[in-house]
């Protein structure tokens, strides 16, 4: 990506984030910037509890949104998706085959009817057979089509990097090359917080689609504790 380009989306970002703060205070709703503001019952939450709390918030949000991937009916294997096919049914939370550009292209088409997804792929490491569907449909869909269409409802979730006793295929960070691809949002929370946030604002964003390519630390998701407000305060930036 180019400074040039760099520029624009920082500053394209700066203004979304103006303009919610300016409608959340012009509707008299109370603005919460940071936990320490919120005066109600609290919870502390791990990492994939973070990731599970938020993907429940967007799936109860929208009844058009899914999330389907390898593995995420039981749970997923690092438990990010436990007990959301039990509240939210078969239909909407689903496991897919061990197909990666499978699962890329279904989650574009998806997203082109104006829904919203949540593709996930077990481990980063797994993500090269989609690369060709993010990197050339899924990131230049709006360009090629003139603005007309996009698949912006699109959120592709992969944990990255070491676990520790992972070997060659489950310890790699291919963040950077989709880091390189205009089109793309890739994200990388460092914990808890910024995890459920970023997914949240993924996912609620109206003002442009986000599609993003979204990548959590594996080794992370038991070992960084975070308090949140229990019930969800009505606007939180």
């Amino acid at each position: 990506m180019s400074l040039a380009v760099f520029a624009r989306a920082a500053a394209h970002t700066g203004r979304c984030s103006r303009r919610a703060a300016t409608r959340a205070m012009s509707s008299n709703v109370p603005v919460i910037h940071t936990v320490a503001d919120y005066d109600g019952e609290k919870t502390k939450m791990n990492y994939f509890g973070a990731l599970n709390d938020a993907m429940r918030l967007a799936l109860a949000s929208d009844d058009n949104s899914v999330l389907f991937g390898e593995d995420v009916a039981f749970g997923g294997v690092f438990r990010c998706s436990n007990g959301l096919r039990e509240q939210f049914g078969n239909d909407r939370v689903f496991n897919t085959p061990l197909c990666e550009q499978g699962i890329a292209g279904f989650a574009i088409g998806y997203a082109t009817m104006g829904y919203r997804c949540i593709a996930e792929i077990q481990f980063a490491d797994y993500i090269f057979p989609a690369f060709d569907q993010i990197v050339n449909e899924a990131a230049k869909y709006r360009y090629r089509s003139g603005n007309l269409f996009d698949c912006g409802g699109v959120v592709f979730r992969t944990p990255c990097g070491a676990v520790g006793h992972g070997g060659l295929y489950h310890s790699q960070s291919p963040e950077a090359y989709f880091c390189h691809t205009p089109g793309l949002k890739v994200v990388m929370p460092r914990n808890p917080s910024q995890a459920k946030g970023a997914s949240r604002s993924e996912h609620f964003c109206r003002l442009t689609p986000p599609l993003s390519v979204h990548y959590p630390f594996d080794i992370a998701y038991r070992s960084a504790f975070v308090v949140f407000p229990r019930q969800q305060p009505s606007r939180l930036l």
